[in-house]
């Protein structure tokens, strides 16, 4: 992710003009139930499922993948690192994006309890869901997976069209192989479907204010999350950033703002390349929770 680089002065003006200012549709939720954020080291429990993660997670999927993937095993492995030294804890993979063994040669050495490991399957067939679950476990050389996701789910029948697929993964959750299933979406209809799902604990949904890689016009889409969270799944967000970075620290601050301010989103993602782009985003998670 390419952010771009502003002086620590214009950083702070830009940052501070934006302190306090409403973001367009924002719809709070219940006010006694609304997350409350105050950090991105914060550690948060994700609805009813009883995982705990922080606030803030660290994505390898930007372009696919590719970016980390460009780090190198050792690059990677350095900036994850500084990441949990950061205090982040959730780490948020894929088997699309090739990073299991990056995130495996990554991790080797900290205390697993301590991490929030979500992957995505591609698996339409229950048996391939099967095989998946096994092999990613092997790949990230973890005992359980914390929660594995039905990914790019693109058409309002997937519900039905995935039972299988969702059963096995329920099948798996019972036996102590993941402790959640959820699901990422990429389109309006199946993020509607996705509300009333039986078997979906945790949803990862894109939000940001500026219609980037969006499934609808973000009072839509908060919408819906908020019926997730009332139903007291894990609401996960992602494309907080668009997928390119956004070109100023003003618009990631805002994005961060609109995020925040919903009240119905417990942590959320960003795909990192760099030590100062962890370091800034703590910075104007701390900026926007004070806003």
């Amino acid at each position: 992710m390419n952010f771009s680089t502003l002086s620590r002065r214009k950083f702070l003006a830009g940052a501070a003009s934006l302190v306090g200012a409403a973001v367009v549709g924002q719809r709070p939720a219940d006010a006694a139930r609304a997350v409350s954020i105050s950090s991105g080291s914060d550690i948060v429990t994700l609805g009813n499922t009883g995982i705990k993660t922080s606030v803030l997670g660290f994505g390898t999927g930007t372009n696919g993948g590719r970016q980390q993937r460009e780090l190198g095993m050792d690059g990677f492995a350095r900036l994850l690192r500084y990441g949990y030294e950061r205090g982040v804890r959730y780490i948020d993979t894929a088997d699309a994006y090739m990073t299991h063994l990056y995130v495996r040669n990554a991790i080797q050495g900290l205390p697993r309890e301590e991490l929030f490991i979500l992957t995505k399957t591609r698996a339409r067939h229950p048996e391939v869901a099967k095989a998946d679950i096994d092999r990613f476990r092997r790949e990230l050389n973890v005992e359980y997976l914390d929660a594995v996701l039905l990914h790019c789910m693109q058409t309002g029948g997937w519900p039905q069209d995935m039972r299988p697929v969702i059963d096995v993964l329920q099948e798996a959750k019972q036996k102590g192989r993941i402790r959640a299933v959820g699901v990422s979406c990429h389109g309006y209809p199946p993020l509607v479907s996705s509300v009333d799902c039986e078997g979906i604990d945790i949803h990862l949904v894109r939000i940001n204010p500026y219609r980037l890689h969006m499934d609808e016009h973000h009072d839509k889409v908060a919408e819906e999350m908020k019926k997730m969270f009332e139903k007291g799944r894990g609401v996960l967000g992602m494309k907080i950033y668009g997928e390119s970075g956004l070109d100023s620290a003003e618009k990631r601050l805002a994005s961060l703002k609109l995020t925040l301010g919903l009240g119905c989103v417990h942590a959320f993602t960003i795909g990192f390349t760099k030590p100062e782009q962890i370091d800034e985003t703590l910075d104007l998670i701390a900026q926007a929770a004070q806003g």
